[in-house]
């Protein structure tokens, strides 16, 4: 599966920050760096901007909002050609705090949008371009987006957005390889001037399958995170990424020296992963909140009644 044109891209500290409130240590942060560099990974993204009069401090960690001299911290001294990455979430970044490329230590901003809210998304992707930025549009739960509302969007992004990739969001992790393939064999029709990515989450562990499928039909920027970290049951494992694709500028040592030093000890101070609860919302296709705060009680091991809830709701 060589191909040059590949791009990965990993979101380790990103989608990793989802569990924790992105309260990542600094070391673990500029280890992971560190590793990923060494591993020859194109680009690591390493949290949201967002605006801190929307968010409070006091309930997230430095990476919920990814300051300037808070990156530089964690890249200076690592000599380092990848690529720094941050996402930017519609309706949350205050626009007049992102600075010129020229000035930042950030190389690419990608704006996270649903499908319904993809004119907003335009205009903050086309903003960001016009600072400098790499840009790229991910369209979030790709598995519950009405065909005809994706078909108008994938449209108006090839007419009207600067980013240079659109990615197919699996957030749910509901999608198997069929669907992945129509999704990005569409995406590749409409979008001519564009690259397509795929961001894979893993409920029901498909994600490096899924992964992969993109690959064949022609998606070349992927996602990935170390031992598969993110949200609820997380997302395609990098070292799996890495093995399969049989390129010579990766080399998987430095992530199975970080997975056994940094990420195996976190593992016993936070979840994620395949779980029975994050598989049952992967196969009804529904977002994985209810799931998450499911293992935060008692009866977290209580599988078929969380399975049982979702009937219920339906019948009411």
């Amino acid at each position: 599966m060589y191909r040059p044109e590949i791009k990965i891209l990993d979101c380790t500290i990103r989608d990793g920050g989802l569990i924790n409130n992105h309260n990542f240590d600094d070391a673990l942060v500029r280890a992971t760096y560190k590793a990923l560099s060494d591993a020859g990974v194109d680009y690591m993204e390493i949290g949201y901007k967002n605006s801190r009069k929307m968010f409070s401090s006091k309930d997230f960690g430095k990476w919920k909002f990814c300051d300037d001299d808070d990156i530089r911290k964690i890249t200076d001294g690592i000599a380092s050609n990848m690529k720094i990455s941050v996402m930017a979430d519609v309706g949350r970044v205050d626009m007049d705090d992102i600075k010129p490329a020229s000035e930042s230590p950030v190389d690419m901003i990608r704006v996270a949008s649903y499908a319904k809210n993809v004119d907003k998304a335009i205009a903050m992707v086309n903003e960001f371009s016009q600072k400098g930025y790499e840009t790229t549009i991910n369209i979030m739960a790709v598995s519950c987006t009405l065909d005809s509302e994706m078909t108008e969007a994938l449209h108006q992004l090839e007419e009207e957005c600067k980013a240079e990739v659109i990615y197919v969001v699996d957030s749910y992790g509901a999608l198997y390889q069929e669907n992945t393939e129509l999704l990005v064999k569409k995406f590749k029709r409409i979008l001519k001037s564009k690259e397509v990515g795929i961001h894979a989450h893993n409920n029901q562990q498909l994600g490096f399958s899924n992964t992969i499928e993109s690959i064949i039909h022609g998606a070349n920027y992927l996602d990935a995170t170390v031992y598969g970290i993110g949200r609820a049951a997380g997302n395609c494992p990098l070292e799996l990424l890495i093995g399969f694709l049989k390129n010579p500028k990766f080399d998987i040592r430095p992530i199975l020296d970080i997975i056994s030093t940094q990420f195996i000890p976190l593992r016993d101070k936070i979840e994620w992963g395949y779980i029975i609860p994050y598989a049952i919302t992967g196969m009804l296709d529904e977002h994985p909140r209810t799931a998450m705060a499911m293992r935060k009680t008692d009866k977290k091991e209580n599988y078929r009644a969380f399975y049982d809830s979702f009937s219920s709701q339906e019948v009411e």
